[in-house]
C-alpha cells in the first residue's frame, strides 16, 4: 500500500510542478496584453481567450496538488479538535461517499461533453478567438481525473492512520 501512495504523491507532485508553469506563462500572456492595449491601444480576442484558458487550465488540473498539500476549502467546524483517527475515519467516509462519487460524475460526463465538442470542431464563437475549445472541456475531465488520483493516496493514508494501534 505504501508504494502505491508514494506512487500517487509522487505523480501529484510532478503533475503540480508542470501545471504551475501555466501561471508564469499566464503572467506574460496577461503583461503581454496590458502593454498592447494601453501602449498600442488595441488587443486581439485571441489573447483575451488564451488568458481565460490558461486560468481555466490552471485551475482545473493543479485541484490534486491542491488536495495534496490541504489547501483545499474545508468546512471546519470540529475537525481540527479532533484526534488523528477521527480525522482520518472522516477523511476516509468523505472520500468513499462523497469524492469518488463526485469525481466519478464529473469524468463520465465532462468526457462526453468534451468528446462532442471535438467531435464537432467546436472552436470560439468570437471571430479571431481560439480554435479547440475541446482542449479547455478535457481538462475538466483531466482535472477530476488528478483530484481522484490525490483523492485516493488520502484515503490509503487515512486507512494506515486507522489500523495503527
Amino acid at each position: 500500500m505504501q508504494k502505491l501512495i508514494s506512487f500517487l504523491d509522487w505523480l501529484g507532485e510532478k503533475i503540480g510542478v508542470v501545471v504551475s508553469w501555466t501561471s508564469v506563462l499566464l503572467a506574460v500572456v496577461i503583461s503581454l496584453d496590458v502593454v498592447i492595449r494601453y501602449v498600442f491601444e488595441f488587443t486581439y480576442v485571441w489573447m483575451i481567450e488564451l488568458e481565460i484558458y490558461l486560468f481555466g487550465m490552471l485551475f482545473l488540473l493543479s485541484s490534486g496538488y491542491t488536495f495534496k498539500y490541504e489547501k483545499h476549502v474545508r468546512v471546519d467546524v470540529f475537525y481540527t479538535r479532533l484526534s488523528d483517527k477521527r480525522k482520518a475515519w472522516i477523511d476516509l467516509l468523505g472520500g468513499v461517499f462523497l469524492l469518488i462519487p463526485w469525481c466519478y460524475v464529473v469524468i463520465v460526463s465532462s468526457w462526453y461533453y468534451g468528446m462532442s465538442s471535438f467531435l464537432m470542431g467546436e472552436s470560439s464563437p468570437q471571430p479571431g478567438g481560439l480554435p479547440a475549445l475541446y482542449v479547455l472541456k478535457f481538462c475538466i475531465t483531466l482535472g477530476f481525473t488528478f483530484l481522484l488520483l490525490q483523492g485516493v493516496s488520502h484515503m490509503l493514508k487515512s486507512i494506515q492512520i486507522i489500523s495503527k494501534k
